[in-house]
């Protein structure tokens, strides 16, 4: 059986395409065959396969049972959830992320942020339904922000908003982490021991958390005031949708934008105006692509060399004997 890679289908979108792009594909190929997937991942695509650059797709338990020879599944991003972090563990295959759009997420934020309080969506259905009334907008210099959830990303955007909050605004941030209340201090924010009091006091709230659970409730968006908007560029399940569409249509609060489609259960929002979905393009730029494809073309390297790759997420799989045995630590 020969060898093979296998690149996630995201890798041919033609918008962006790019010289480094093809010279990694191409570097791929010295170690390897290198087909193209789409879809989920089972035991009829392991056999032969030695590194996956992996899109968000479901890695079934028979893909890593029929790839004997697997040393390395590389997302091409962040998300990490369809993986399956427990049958590569019982494989002997390490896992990476690729944590190279903090910047790229932290503008989208801000962009948002400047939209939605200068009410640039509503003035544009307005403006095309014949419409030119002026309208009430806000000054980020007026206003308070706050950010649930304070690592790299939420950092990034601190660093960015802070200038534009200028002396008169407050920045509020939540976050689990033990540090957090020197990190706000650090950043010229204060931390809030509760989230509610984001929701309660501030005029936006964006959301920047690792994981797939709900953590916004219609409690929490009842706290809101009318004319507030909650930012969601992280996952689309962090937020009840069912309750933040009543909680609109209810006039509790201004905007929801979310980076996700209008599918699944997002399909509750189609058709209004007052929801805006982003399509998880929020991480996504030319540069952003490059650094993705650089990094995980780089793990798989490193895989195949005999390397520890950077960005391991099970790190505790580096014991197991397989790993051990392909990195030279037996």
């Amino acid at each position: 059986m020969s060898r093979r890679i296998l690149l996630s289908g995201n890798l041919r979108n033609p918008e962006f395409d790019s010289e480094s792009r093809r010279e990694g594909v191409e570097n791929l190929r010295k170690f390897a065959s290198v087909d193209y997937y789409t879809g989920e991942l089972t035991e009829d695509d392991g056999p032969g396969v030695v590194g996956v650059i992996a899109s968000s797709s479901l890695i079934h338990d028979g893909f890593y049972e029929a790839a004997t020879d697997l040393r390395i599944i590389s997302r091409w991003g962040v998300g990490y959830e369809k993986v399956n972090l427990e049958a590569a563990a019982r494989h002997g295959v390490m896992l990476t992320i690729a944590p190279e759009h903090m910047v790229t997420v932290a503008e989208y934020t801000i962009a948002q942020w400047m939209a939605t309080l200068k009410r640039v969506y509503t003035l544009n259905q307005l403006s095309h339904s014949g419409d030119f009334s002026l309208i009430r907008t806000y000054e980020a210099a007026e206003t308070t922000l706050g950010l649930y959830g304070f690592g790299r990303i939420g950092q990034a955007v601190a660093q960015r908003a802070k200038p534009l909050l200028g002396e008169r605004g407050r920045l509020l941030v939540y976050d689990v982490r033990p540090d957090v209340a020197e990190l706000a201090v650090r950043f010229g924010a204060e931390s809030v021991g509760d989230p509610i009091d984001l929701f309660r006091e501030c005029d936006t709230v964006s959301l920047h958390v690792s994981g797939a659970d709900t953590i916004v409730t219609r409690d929490l968006l009842n706290a809101m005031q009318p004319h507030a908007s909650l930012i969601n560029p992280s996952r689309g399940t962090l937020v009840d949708d069912v309750a933040v569409n009543r909680a609109i249509v209810e006039e509790r609060l201004w905007y929801y934008v979310v980076d996700d489609p209008v599918d699944g259960p997002r399909a509750i929002h189609k058709g209004h105006p007052r929801v805006i979905c982003t399509n998880h393009n929020a991480g996504m730029t030319d540069a952003s692509a490059v650094r993705l494809d650089h990094r995980t073309f780089g793990q798989i390297t490193d895989a195949l060399e005999g390397r520890e790759p950077p960005h391991v997420i099970n790190p505790d799989v580096l014991d197991h004997p397989r790993v051990r045995s392909f990195l030279g630590r037996s």
